[in-house]
């Protein structure tokens, strides 16, 4: 039996996480062990219970309720709140969401060292501060063979409801954690072989055999424009750049992160 609550208003004090809060309020850097992040579809939501994130509550559209049974009974007791369409249409991009949003409670993340221990690709993202290319690169590099992604303090936040709808759950399926400032370091002491996808005029080929003969590597990716820092680039072992046609000189982070990706990983 689910602890169903029915709204009226959307004003109801309820709706505030979901209505009125900001991603920054969620994340609650002041006090992380009372983060929380909102997952929006039932397969979003499926995929974050299956990865073991707690429920603290639901929201979803009342004629939605019967088909949704199913999830709505995994999260437990906690309060499942219900309303008509007019009222959750108020809130900005309920119609994104396929009828039902969950707030779930953050985990403490692992040490780059428990992530990536045996790890073989793994992808850093340096500065990569739109959400929307965060969430396609963790979305590709789940799909596409990455054993754990690193960011730095920077980037813009897995969890952030837009990265995690763009990824369509996959930040749930994929290790991933923040690195501090010398996760350079720590990988090159991990063994790992490092690869800079920048611009460079001595760079390599991605199909270079080197990069395929490396036991362990890691992909390294820099923010939208900008690209990664020099400092970076002069740190790594390669550079790395995808070969271009009819004068184009580069592809999107997230676009270029999947061809890296596919072709990295291969045998």
């Amino acid at each position: 039996m689910i602890n169903q609550i029915r709204i009226q208003d959307f004003s109801a004090p309820e709706l505030d996480v979901y209505a009125r809060m900001s991603e920054a309020q969620l994340l609650n850097r002041e006090h992380p062990e009372s983060g929380c992040f909102i997952a929006e579809s039932p397969l979003v939501i499926t995929r974050a219970l299956d990865a073991g994130f707690t429920p603290l509550s639901a929201l979803i559209e009342e004629r939605e309720v019967p088909a949704a049974m199913q999830i709505l009974e995994r999260l437990g007791p906690v309060p499942v709140y219900t309303a008509p369409f007019d009222v959750l249409t108020q809130l900005t991009g309920f119609a994104l969401t396929r009828g039902m949003l969950c707030v779930m409670r953050r985990k403490p993340l692992p040490s780059v060292q428990d992530l990536c221990g045996s790890a073989r690709r793994i992808a850093v993202l340096e500065d990569v501060m739109n959400p929307t290319n965060v969430g396609a690169i963790i979305r590709s590099a789940a799909a596409l063979g990455i054993d754990a992604v690193l960011l730095t303090a920077n980037c813009s936040n897995p969890l952030y409801r837009r990265a995690i709808r763009v990824s369509m759950g996959c930040v749930f399926q994929i290790p991933w954690t923040f690195c501090d400032a010398n996760w350079h370091d720590t990988l090159k002491r991990m063994g790992f072989t490092t690869a800079a996808m920048a611009l460079c005029e001595d760079s390599h080929s991605i199909s270079s055999p080197a990069l395929h003969g490396a036991e362990k590597l890691a992909i390294i990716l820099g923010t939208e424009g900008d690209g990664l820092s020099q400092a970076t680039i002069s740190a790594c072992d390669y550079t790395v750049k995808i070969p271009m046609a009819h004068g184009v000189d580069s592809l999107n982070v997230a676009a270029a992160s999947a061809v890296a990706f596919w072709e990295l990983t291969k045998e």
